[in-house]
């Protein structure tokens, strides 16, 4: 039964976090997280919309004139390779303001889910607790910029910035998403940032298919306001059906 558990899918995991946010008693904890996304993402989004129609015909004067003849292919690329940019900016600026609250979130789903509560819970904790879970953001924007830069920079190359960035920004967030909604419940449990990462390795098609259904659903208008919740929430029930047996100990 623990092998059936363990090998779900990321698509599993995901479509469970729209039930997870219904769940009695864990509804609460969804709000403020809910109103800090639907402010933020919501009025970046409309902006957003807004400015593509002078972005993306900048973005096309970059392809040579012997590849003009492919426009109607590489507009769809750009015009996804500028959203999934700014969702995936936008939606950081928004898990860092309500980083406390997704965490809370990840606790009481867990605890919901276990019937354990992760260590130092309750809001004496989580107020103590902040500055850690924002230096822990810190952690995660400085291990993404490094390497957005370099695909940033990928772009203003003839051709290859107009084809094969926009899917390597597609994988890119997939990965970073993963990464950004799976760490609320292993830093709830303390668990080093590198050492994170390489237990979600481990499970890398899994956290992929996660990854990139999040990013998919957070270029969706509307469905993207109530899209950090869920995603939390997925992440979590991941967490504890893939990894927490290995990372606790009996009972904590």
């Amino acid at each position: 039964m623990q092998k059936e558990i363990t090998s779900r899918s990321g698509i599993h995991y995901f479509f469970a976090g729209w039930h997870l946010i219904m769940l009695p008693g864990i509804k609460r904890y969804v709000l403020l997280p809910l109103l800090v996304n639907i402010a933020l993402l919501g009025g970046a989004f409309w902006w957003l919309y807004r400015q593509l129609s002078q972005w993306i015909p900048q973005l096309m004067s970059y392809v040579p004139n012997w590849l003009h003849w492919l426009n109607y292919l590489l507009w769809p690329l750009c015009v996804l390779a500028v959203l999934l940019v700014f969702g995936y900016f936008f939606s950081t600026v928004a898990n860092v303001i309500a980083a406390p609250f997704s965490g809370l979130l990840a606790e009481r789903l867990e605890m919901h889910l276990t019937g354990h509560a992760a260590p130092d819970s309750g809001l004496v904790d989580l107020v103590r607790d902040t500055p850690r879970m924002l230096q822990r953001e810190w952690v995660k924007l400085c291990y993404y910029l490094p390497r957005a830069l370099i695909l940033l920079a990928l772009h203003f190359i003839p051709a290859i910035g107009q084809t094969l960035v926009p899917v390597l920004w597609f994988l890119f967030s997939a990965w970073m998403l993963a990464i950004q909604y799976c760490d609320y419940p292993f830093d709830n449990h303390k668990i080093p940032f590198p050492a994170m990462r390489a237990t979600l390795r481990r499970h890398k098609v899994a956290n992929m298919q996660f990854g990139a259904l999040v990013s998919v659903f957070t270029l969706i208008p509307i469905v993207n306001l109530v899209i950090l919740p869920v995603a939390v929430c997925g992440a979590t029930a991941m967490w504890v059906d893939k990894y927490r047996a290995s990372h606790t100990v009996s009972g904590s």
